[in-house]
């Protein structure tokens, strides 16, 4: 009998829509591969949905707060019920950015200067010396990136904003110049570097990621051998010492102007990647040899629970 999947997708998150279009991708592949699927738009009666579907795996298409932050992992758990990507504690240690920055830069992954604060404080004046990068703690897809020039005398004004959605606590982090690169791990191994050229965006912002023609990726980048390398190292550095599992995506910066070797910086990693026709790791995986239905078997043969 085949495989029962439930594709976990929706929720309420202000990333729903990349969540709905990754699990659709998701579903239609696991599908096509044999597998029994039930596409399941996450509300707050989840528990009670699963329990009914009683599936063999849960595969995570969720994205944000309460899908990838750790908490449908616990209920998953609770339940019982193998689920693929990263467990409860890496899950949240790594949707909290400033966490995550601890755990990494005590293995030796180097990361930005920055600090947590109150929206409210980061918009009275400057927290860092300009340019700086003010983002959400725990918010993903560039969702809340606000991008602080030389020029700019004051902070953004809509940190004052009375309809602001991505939660009081801020980071306001160094910024770092030079070329976007990403890395993913595939369990213990490294795929290949992509560099994201994005001319009409200052950063690698929603509409970058998401929209058809908004990137364009150079795979593999063109690095020198020994920087090709040590991003890899670092990415599955960062992936084990957060405790990852499954699929993980490390982004970077590489800015090759400071001293002899360039600077580079591990921005952060996603425990959850998307999987949209536009995202990343699919990409790799497919510069691996692993086509988009091999990727998400893979992911759900190696689905499992923490405990």
């Amino acid at each position: 009998m085949a495989k029962h999947v439930a594709v976990l997708m929706g929720g309420w998150s202000t990333e729903r829509p990349v969540s709905l279009s990754s699990g659709k991708e998701c579903a239609d592949a696991l599908e096509a591969s044999g597998f029994m699927v039930s596409r399941v738009d996450v509300q707050r009666d989840i528990a009670s949905v699963l329990s009914d579907l009683k599936p063999d795996v849960a595969f995570n298409a969720l994205h944000g707060p309460y899908g990838e932050d750790g908490c449908i992992q616990g209920l998953l758990e609770v339940l019982g019920i193998p689920y693929t990507h990263s467990g409860v504690m890496a899950s949240s240690v790594a949707m909290n950015k400033e966490k995550a920055k601890d755990i990494m830069r005590a293995a030796g992954v180097p990361v930005a200067e920055s600090k947590v604060m109150h929206r409210l404080d980061a918009a009275k004046e400057h927290a860092l010396p300009t340019p700086y990068v003010i983002k959400p703690v725990s918010e993903g897809s560039s969702f809340g990136v606000l991008i602080v020039t030389k020029d700019q005398q004051h902070p953004p004004k809509e940190l004052y904003s009375a309809d602001w959605p991505y939660g009081d606590i801020v980071m306001v982090e160094r910024y770092i110049a030079g070329r976007e690169l990403t890395c993913a791990a595939m369990g213990d191994r490294a795929l290949d570097i992509i560099d994201i050229a994005s001319d009409d965006h200052i950063f690698y912002n929603y509409d970058a990621k998401y929209a058809p023609g908004g990137s364009s990726h150079t795979l593999p980048a063109e690095l020198k051998p020994n920087v090709y390398e040590y991003i890899q190292s670092l990415t599955i550095s960062a992936h084990h010492a957060l405790g990852c599992r499954g699929i993980s995506r490390a982004d970077f910066r590489y800015d090759e102007s400071v001293g002899d070797e360039g600077e580079l910086i591990c921005l952060e990693v996603n425990t959850q990647p998307g999987m949209t026709p536009t995202s990343l790791v699919p990409e790799m995986a497919a510069k691996a040899g692993f086509d988009f239905e091999q990727l998400v078997t893979w992911m759900v043969e190696d689905a499992s629970c923490d405990r």
